[in-house]
């Protein structure tokens, strides 16, 4: 079935890919609408800004500012901010578009078609990564994804896209500003306890 579809469409799954990265790539940032669910935390919406591997996601539990090393979660209801310098793998699981950054190269692929979009399944060549699968549900006339779905130790997770447009964003929004939570207390995560390994839902 995925190889009939390929054929028919004249294209790879991981061309797909190619295409959908140069859509979402875009050098001054994009900003979009999502909702994510898991196996450990109600369904939540929220909004993210994009710009290369920095990201600014915000939602009514928390605001995450990721400057293309450091990561700051500020989780609302207790007024505390943990900083971490989360691996790729742990960053997909709250940047929806970071798939772009690591699809090259650990993964097979393989695709489907669905309706009006590409459904590309990613599985992972090394049994040690944290993410072992991943679906990429990318409309076929925009290259934009729609939806993702990753499956981590503790089950899967589905991340869906809205509202994607280009914006002009600052770098500087992407890092944690201790004078906007003057009150917070910041906490430097151990990522040899592990404690990184599993970020806070978004």
């Amino acid at each position: 079935m995925a190889l009939a579809c390929v054929l028919s469409y004249g294209q790879s799954a991981k061309q797909v890919l190619d295409k959908t990265a140069q859509t979402i790539s875009n050098k001054q940032g994009i900003t979009a609408k999502f909702n994510i669910s898991g196996p450990n935390f109600s369904p939540t919406d929220g909004t993210i800004q994009v710009k290369g591997k920095k990201f600014l996601a915000s939602t009514s539990v928390a605001n995450i500012w990721f400057d293309g090393k450091t990561q700051w979660t500020y989780v609302k209801n207790n007024n505390e901010v943990n900083v971490s310098n989360p691996s790729e793998d742990e960053l997909q699981a709250l940047n929806p578009y970071n798939f772009i950054n690591i699809y090259k190269k650990g993964f097979n692929y393989t695709m489907t078609t669905k309706g009006n979009s590409y459904e590309v399944h990613l599985t992972a060549t090394d049994k040690k990564r944290s993410i072992q699968e991943m679906y990429i549900t990318v409309n076929k006339t925009s290259y934009t994804p729609t939806q993702v779905k990753m499956k981590q130790r503790n089950g899967w997770t589905t991340i869906n896209i809205s509202s994607l447009k280009a914006t002009k964003l600052s770098d500087g929004i992407f890092r944690f500003n201790a004078k906007d939570y003057p009150h917070a207390e910041v906490i430097s995560l151990d990522r040899k306890s592990g404690s990184a390994g599993m970020p806070r839902p978004i």
